[in-house]
């Protein structure tokens, strides 16, 4: 099997962990090596570590190797299997527990480089390799060296995913960088999505489970809606506002995107119907036009749109129930694109609080 029919059957949210665990091997491997040679060149006679005693190309080689193999497989850890793990524990508990792991875990890398380095570089024995480093792990300002720094590293590591997947990916960089700390107008393509009867859904279910109804409603409409690299805005209750930079290919993505959510929830109509007796049933509204970005909040930042786009939107979902259609666009969404979508236009219809009628299309999902 070629990678690249690998890499189709991966979706979206894995590649999404593999690439992050790719950037933090990189990352701790670049700052390891950074660090270590700073070290190495040090006159201080207090050092416990006298490990790759000698900066060249051999032992920079030999030290990378090591340490990004070993830190891809903490990152698998951190990203794919203690996050799993701990993710029902409070955050400090989490936190705490997953930096104990991994700092076990570079210290089996530091073995790795002791033996590592005395085999190839030294040419000594194994034997003698496993002397020279428990001679250095018996010391324990030797462990103080090597684990204060792994500590705040992985610490670091861990607040900047958990901030990062606060966002939909790319705002927290969006954010960091300041892209938008000045507006800027793009036009964008807006698709609201409301779950159907949820007053009646919360009277039926009561207030915990109808929580945890909608909370696994957001879920798989997300998962599908990221596969299709849609940036979720916001999650309004039991809303969802996603958006997509308006191009020929991100119009595919987009309802490509509302059609797994559609396939995703009768999918899992099995798990709805014995876990709440009741099926998720949604409306969407989509439209495009420009819209202003920019970044709001002083505490709490956050990347903002608004416009007119983004209230039209939110009529033409609204919309839905009283023309009897779940999924509308307007014509401004599907105009000047050879999507091979079937669609059937509605003709101009009036919007609450639009002083014109527009075009609207009832999509075939």
């Amino acid at each position: 099997m070629t990678l690249k029919r690998m890499s189709t059957k991966l979706s979206f949210i894995k590649k999404y962990h593999y690439r992050m665990v790719a950037m933090v091997a990189a990352m701790w491997t670049i700052i390891d090596i950074i660090y270590w040679m700073r070290f190495v060149k040090l006159s201080d006679p207090t050092k416990n570590d006298y490990t790759f005693e000698f900066v060249s190309s051999e032992t920079i080689l030999l030290r990378a190797v090591i340490v990004f193999l070993m830190s891809a497989l903490m990152g698998y850890l951190l990203v794919f299997k203690l996050r799993q793990v701990f993710r029902n524990y409070p955050l400090l508990v989490n936190l705490m527990a997953k930096t104990a792991i991994l700092l076990s875990a570079s210290l089996f890398m530091n073995f790795l480089l002791h033996v590592a380095y005395a085999i190839f570089i030294l040419h000594m024995s194994l034997a003698e390799g496993l002397q020279r480093f428990f001679g250095h792990a018996n010391s324990l300002a030797w462990l103080v060296q090597h684990s204060l720094g792994w500590v705040v590293l992985f610490l670091l590591t861990q607040i900047i995913i958990e901030v990062n997947e606060k966002y939909s990916p790319g705002i927290f960089w969006a954010i960091l960088i300041g892209k938008y700390i000045q507006p800027k107008i793009e036009k964008r393509i807006v698709m609201f999505i409301d779950l159907n009867d949820s007053t009646a859904i919360a009277e039926k279910l009561g207030s915990t489970d109808n929580f945890k109804f909608i909370r696994d409603f957001i879920y798989y409409v997300s998962v599908a809606l990221m596969e299709y690299d849609g940036r979720i805005y916001q999650y309004v209750g039991d809303e969802i506002v996603v958006s997509w930079l308006y191009k020929p290919t991100n119009i595919h993505k987009c309802l490509r995107a509302l059609a797994l959510s559609d396939r995703l929830l009768k999918r899992k109509s099995g798990y709805f119907r014995g876990r709440y007796g009741v099926l998720p049933e949604f409306k969407v509204g989509i439209h495009a036009g420009e819209v202003t970005v920019g970044e709001i909040g002083l505490i709490k930042k956050d990347i903002a749109m608004s416009g007119d786009t983004m209230n039209t939107a939110a009529r033409i979902c609204n919309s839905s129930a009283e023309l009897g259609i779940k999924y509308i666009a307007s014509k401004n969404f599907l105009n000047n694109t050879t999507i091979n979508w079937e669609s059937e236009s509605m003709g101009m219809v009036d919007l609450k609080g639009k002083s014109e009628s527009m075009e609207l299309f009832n999509l075939k999902i």
